[in-house]
C-alpha cells in the first residue's frame, strides 16, 4: 500500500538511539579513568556519559580541567582506534530496519551524532546502513571544533540542503535531553526514544516519546489505510 512521511527528511542521533554500544564504552571509559587516577564508572553510571562529547563528560562528571579532558578524550579514542570502532556495538532491535524502510520510501537520511564522523562512518558501514544515509555526520576527532548538537544538526542540515534534499519539515530522533535542547535550536521536533540512556524526564519538550521501534515507525511512516 502506498506509504508517505510528514517528514521531509529524518536526522538520526547514533549512540543510544541506533546503536548499544555500551559495553566497549564501558571499558575504555574504565581503562581511561584509572589511567588518569579517577574511579572507574558502573554501568549504572554509563546515563552520565552516553550521549554528550566526551570532552564535556570528563569534566562534568570527574571534575577535569579542559585541559586534562583534552587528554584523556585523546587517550579514549586511542583505544577505540585500537579496539576497532565497531568492537561490542549492537543495533537496538529494529532500528536498522526501520532505516532501510524509511530507504526504500526514498524519505532523505543523515546522522546527527556527538560521537566523532569517523567513529559514525565505521559503524554504518559495519552495519550495513551507510547507503541508506544521504549524510553521515558526527563530531570532530577533538569533539572541541564540532561537538555542540545543535551545531552538529545545524552540519547535517547544511549538507542535506547542499545534496538537494528538501530541510524544511526535518526531525530527530535521540535519546537523550542534548538532542531535545540542541533541535530546539533549530526549531527541529524531536522524537525521543526510551530504549537508549537517559533518565525519564529528558523527553521533556520533545514532540513525541515512544517506547518501541513499531511506534516510531508510526510517527516516521503512515500508510494511506490508516490515514
Amino acid at each position: 500500500m502506498p506509504t508517505r512521511t510528514p517528514w521531509t527528511c529524518v536526522l538520526w542521533d547514533v549512540d543510544g538511539t541506533i546503536v548499544d554500544a555500551s559495553d566497549g564504552i564501558l571499558r575504555r571509559l574504565a581503562i581511561t579513568l584509572e589511567h588518569f587516577g579517577k574511579r572507574a564508572p558502573t554501568r549504572a553510571e554509563l546515563v552520565h556519559w552516553i550521549g554528550p562529547p566526551m570532552y564535556d563528560s570528563f569534566q562534568a562528571n570527574v571534575g577535569m580541567t579542559p585541559a586534562e579532558a583534552t587528554d584523556a578524550v585523546s587517550f579514549y579514542r586511542t583505544l577505540g582506534k585500537a579496539d576497532g570502532y565497531t568492537t561490542g556495538a549492537k543495533l537496538f532491535a529494529g532500528v536498522g530496519e526501520l532505516i532501510e524502510e524509511l530507504c526504500r520510501h526514498g524519505i532523505p537520511q543523515a546522522t546527527a551524532s556527538s560521537k566523532p564522523e569517523i567513529q559514525v562512518d565505521a559503524l554504518m558501514d559495519h552495519f550495513g546502513l551507510a547507503p541508506c544515509f544521504t549524510t553521515i555526520v558526527g563530531a570532530t576527532l577533538d569533539e572541541k571544533t564540532l561537538s555542540a548538537k545543535s551545531d552538529v544538526i545545524a552540519e547535517a542540515l547544511r549538507r542535506l540542503a547542499v545534496a538537494g534534499v528538501d530541510t524544511s519539515r526535518p526531525v530527530l530522533v535521540g535519546d537523550r535531553h542534548h538532542d531535545v535542547e540542541g533541535a530546539a535550536v533549530h526549531g527541529v521536533p524531536v522524537i525521543f526514544v526510551r530504549w537508549g540512556f537517559s533518565w525519564p524526564h529528558e523527553a521533556d519538550g520533545a514532540q513525541a516519546a515512544v517506547e518501541t521501534v513499531e511506534q516510531l515507525r508510526s510517527l516516521l511512516l503512515v500508510d494511506d489505510a490508516d490515514a
